[in-house]
C-alpha cells in the first residue's frame, strides 16, 4: 500500500523536548509521495504560531519537488546544461558558466536551494563586491566593479526563476536583494563637426567607407553590421532586415548566431543614400556577405577587425577614441536632434521600449542645452509681458 498523499500547506505545533516550540508544514512531495516538511521555531506557542501563518501563506497552493533538497551548484550546472544550452549564444554562455564558477558556486554553491534566503544572498552580493575576484586586480585588488555584481545577480536571479517554475523553490531568493545601481558609463557622441571630419576621413579608405558610412547612418551595432547579407536587402521596398549578428568565439573566431534581443531582429527602412550605396556595390559583390572579411572572403568581416579599424581612423584624424558603439550612440542623438520621436528610434536601434532608448542612447549636447535655452528665455519673456 502506497504512502498517503499529504495536503501541501498542512499544519501542526508541538511543543518539544528542549523546551522549543515547533511549526510545521507540509511544503511539497517525494517521487513515491512521502511528505516533506519545512519547520518555524519559537520560545512560546504564540510566536510560533505567527510565524507558522507566514510560512502556511508563504507555501499555499505550492508542492515543491524533492529537487528542493539540491545545492545551488548543482542547480546551476543543470540549468546551463539543460535550460539555456540552446538558448543563448556561445559567448554569453561562456560568461554565466565563469560567473557559476568563479562566483557563486564559489561562494555560496553548497547552500540547498529550499533553504536559500534574501539574507544569504545579500550577504554573498556584499562579499563578493569586496572580494569577488580569483585574481587581484593591480589597482582594485580582489574587488568587484558595480556592473559585474549586477551581471552575477542578472544570472543568478534568472536561474532561480527557473527553479521557482520548476517547483524547486517557492519563491526567487534574489527578489528584495540590493543591487548596485546601474550605471551606463561616459559615452562620447561625434559633434556636428567632429562628424564631418569623420565623413571626410572614410571618403580616403575605399574598402571601409561603405562599412561605416552605412554603420553612421542607420546605427546598426557591430555584430549587426557584420552579420549583413545581399539577401537582407530589399530594393524594391528600400528596407534592410536585421536578422542576425556576428561575435567573437574565446578562441578569436567568428560566431554566427541571431540578434541580441528579440526585438533586434528587425526591418528598418535605409535612408535613400544607403540605399543606393549598396545598390551600387551590390554589382561587385562576390558572395552572399555585404561586407566580408578581405583575408577570407567567403566569411564575414569579423568585428574586433572593424573595431581596431575604428581607432586607426580616429586617430589618423586627430578625433576622440570613441568605441564603435560610440558611433551607434552618435547616430541616435544626431537622429533624436532631427526630431526623430524616441519609439521610432527604438525601432530602429532594435531595443524592446522607447525609454530604454531615452535613457541610454540620448546625449543633451550644448547645441540642445542652447535650443532648450532659447525656448525658455523666450516662454519667460512672453509671459513676463503678459503680467
Amino acid at each position: 500500500m502506497g504512502n498517503k498523499r499529504r495536503p501541501q500547506g498542512e499544519g501542526m505545533v508541538r511543543k518539544r523536548e528542549d523546551g522549543r516550540w515547533e511549526g510545521r508544514i507540509v511544503i511539497g512531495h517525494k517521487k513515491d509521495g512521502t511528505p516533506m516538511y519545512k519547520s518555524v521555531f519559537g520560545k512560546s506557542q504564540k510566536a510560533t504560531l505567527k510565524q507558522l501563518h507566514l510560512l502556511i501563506n508563504l507555501y499555499r497552493d505550492v508542492d515543491l519537488t524533492e529537487e528542493c533538497r539540491m545545492t545551488l551548484g548543482k542547480w546551476m550546472n543543470k540549468w546551463l546544461d539543460e535550460y539555456m544550452i540552446f538558448k543563448i549564444k556561445e559567448k554569453t554562455m561562456d560568461g554565466y558558466r565563469s560567473i557559476a564558477e568563479h562566483q557563486i558556486k564559489r561562494f555560496i554553491g553548497d547552500k540547498q536551494l529550499a533553504y536559500l534566503t534574501t539574507a544569504d544572498i545579500q550577504k554573498f552580493y556584499n562579499k563578493i563586491r569586496k572580494e569577488g575576484r580569483v585574481k587581484p586586480h593591480p589597482l582594485y585588488g580582489y574587488a568587484l566593479s558595480d556592473s559585474v555584481v549586477r551581471k552575477i545577480h542578472m544570472t543568478l536571479h534568472e536561474a532561480l526563476e527557473e527553479a521557482v517554475r520548476e517547483r524547486y523553490i517557492v519563491r526567487n531568493p534574489t527578489n528584495g536583494t540590493a543591487i548596485p545601481k546601474k550605471s551606463y558609463g561616459e559615452k562620447q557622441v561625434l559633434e556636428d563637426s567632429q562628424l564631418d571630419t569623420f565623413m571626410d576621413a572614410i571618403q580616403r579608405e575605399p574598402y571601409w567607407h561603405d562599412f561605416f558610412y552605412v554603420e553612421i547612418m542607420t546605427g546598426l551595432r557591430r555584430g549587426e553590421i557584420c552579420g549583413l547579407k545581399w539577401t537582407d536587402i530589399d530594393f524594391t521596398a528600400g528596407t534592410m532586415s536585421i536578422r542576425r549578428s556576428v561575435g567573437r568565439t574565446r578562441y578569436g573566431g567568428i560566431s554566427i548566431g541571431e540578434t541580441k534581443t528579440n526585438a533586434g531582429t528587425r526591418t528598418i527602412l535605409m535612408p535613400p543614400s544607403v540605399a543606393e550605396l549598396l545598390k551600387a556595390k551590390k554589382d561587385n559583390a562576390i558572395n552572399e556577405w555585404i561586407f566580408p572579411h578581405y583575408m577570407t572572403p567567403s566569411e564575414p568581416l569579423h568585428p574586433d577587425t572593424a573595431y581596431r579599424k575604428l581607432k586607426t581612423i580616429l586617430k589618423h584624424a586627430e578625433l576622440p577614441l570613441i568605441r564603435f558603439h560610440d558611433l551607434r550612440h552618435t547616430f541616435a542623438t544626431h537622429a533624436t536632434q532631427g526630431g526623430v520621436d524616441a519609439k521610432t528610434l527604438a525601432g530602429i536601434l532594435g531595443h524592446t521600449n522607447a525609454s530604454f532608448t531615452l535613457d541610454t542612447y540620448t546625449h543633451v549636447t550644448g547645441d540642445m542645452q542652447r535650443n532648450a535655452s532659447e525656448i525658455v528665455g523666450k516662454m519667460m519673456k512672453k509671459f513676463m509681458k503678459q503680467e
